[in-house]
């Protein structure tokens, strides 16, 4: 054991390496972390990974950029929540299973909790809380976040013109209405062919350069000490039986739904939902509304607003519609049922990502999904530009959150929180 850094060493850090910390001051670190982005992560799944990296790569230095970009391809590539599964990703390069387990609980509890809140207060009083003039000033400042990370990831995914070129191909088929999931494949593969690893002579070659991560420190605060044992070594990661137990409690009866119908309803959608959390909207309209009638229409509006403006995974939308449904107790099952499979595939993908660069095949294959990703970033960039700077007042929120996270380095929270009290400022006016 030693107290050298990575830079003092000259070892590359990529999250799995136990660099002078104990496994509870990683789970300590991954609780803080996601909890604080599951309280303040506004704007939908790609400003949520934007501020992941921004916490986990740019001050963290928990991964390095280009293992932060391994993640995200392959989180892409599986059904479910891409935000959600990211954040479980990190959890497990840090601390394995349990990190896995902390860093999704952390991640999408406040979510939930505060829908759930959000749902009580509808049924009792029948509205939903208006907060326009927040969301003015977060949106512009969200797309800052995004852009900033865009730029970052962009950096290291498309270092070379054939990669840049690859990946501003799939953005312009994004933007003409080519499937995100097929898009991502088609680039990935023609990647792959372009590359021809068949003739390279070493497969150190083909991944991504390494980006040196910085000393493992904690900016939040001194909460880890200094140990270096690596949590669960050796063993395969799994979900343990307590994620896997049944949530509602025995005696507990729905108001309307029978739980077990909408338990299966929504453990199914969470298996088979890919790209981001909006396409549930196209399950709960024809499912929800037309085949169960467990909501009306504008009430799965209403669901689907709160589950917008709400912080963390926009999935939490679920919670909304279980205790519509059929109370609280829906309101746990429909949680669960959505979110457990996320915790399956993470557990069974995260000890593969690694292992993807050992072969030149799937280290091209890995590059040019990466390159394709940022793409994809770049398409849900300009339509969310379009769509939000809609005037000088958000033109102006959203050009100094992002001058002040290039050159004055704000976190990304700070960005959001400060554009939430900008739109409401200028809201006044």
């Amino acid at each position: 054991m030693t107290d050298e850094t990575p830079a003092q060493t000259g070892t590359v850090q990529t999250g799995t390496a136990q660099t002078g910390v104990s496994p509870e001051g990683r789970l300590t670190g991954l609780a803080r972390l996601f909890l604080k982005l599951g309280c303040f992560a506004f704007g939908g799944p790609a400003a949520h990974v934007a501020m992941m990296e921004d916490e986990v790569v740019a001050r963290r230095r928990w991964l390095s950029r280009a293992d932060f970009l391994d993640i995200l391809g392959a989180t892409n590539l599986i059904p479910g929540p891409n935000s959600t599964e990211m954040a479980m990703h990190v959890g497990w390069r840090r601390a394995r299973t349990r990190g896995l387990v902390v860093a999704g609980i952390c991640f999408i509890g406040p979510a939930t909790l505060i829908t759930g809140a959000l749902a009580w207060a509808y049924v009792r009083y029948g509205a939903r809380p208006e907060i326009g003039p927040f969301l003015f000033g977060i949106k512009p400042a969200v797309l800052a976040v995004i852009l900033i990370a865009m730029w970052r990831l962009a950096r290291v995914a498309a270092r070379t013109a054939p990669l840049a070129g690859l990946g501003a191909a799939v953005a312009l088929a994004a933007l003409a209405g080519v499937n995100e999931i097929l898009a991502l494949l088609a680039g990935g593969l023609l990647g792959t062919l372009a590359a021809r690893p068949w003739h390279r002579g070493s497969n150190a070659a083909v991944g991504p350069p390494p980006d040196v991560a910085a000393p493992d420190d904690d900016p939040d605060g001194a909460d880890e000490t200094a140990d270096g044992s690596s949590d669960n070594e050796g063993g395969r990661p799994g979900v343990p039986a307590a994620i896997l137990a049944p949530p509602v409690a025995a005696g507990w009866i729905a108001a309307g739904a029978p739980l077990w119908t909408l338990g299966l309803f929504f453990l199914k959608v969470g298996a088979v939902l890919y790209g981001s959390g909006y396409v549930l909207v196209a399950f709960l309209e024809g499912d929800v509304v037309g085949r169960y009638g467990w909501l009306t229409r504008p009430e799965l509006l209403d669901a689907i607003a709160i589950g917008q403006f709400t912080p963390g995974p926009v999935l939490s939308t679920a919670t909304f519609v279980g205790y519509l449904a059929a109370g609280p107790a829906g309101a746990i099952v429909a949680t669960v049922g959505i979110f457990l499979p996320s915790f399956v595939f993470v557990s069974l993908l995260g000890p593969l990502v690694p292992r993807l660069r050992e072969s030149a095949w799937t280290a091209a294959f890995l590059d040019a999904v990466n390159a394709s990703a940022v793409g994809l970033i770049a398409a849900v960039t300009l339509s969310l530009g379009m769509a939000t700077l809609v005037d000088w007042r958000a033109w102006a929120i959203g050009l100094a959150a992002a001058a002040a996270g290039l050159v004055g380095k704000v976190g990304s929270v700070w960005l959001v929180l400060a554009g939430a009290a900008a739109g409401w400022l200028l809201g006044l006016f």
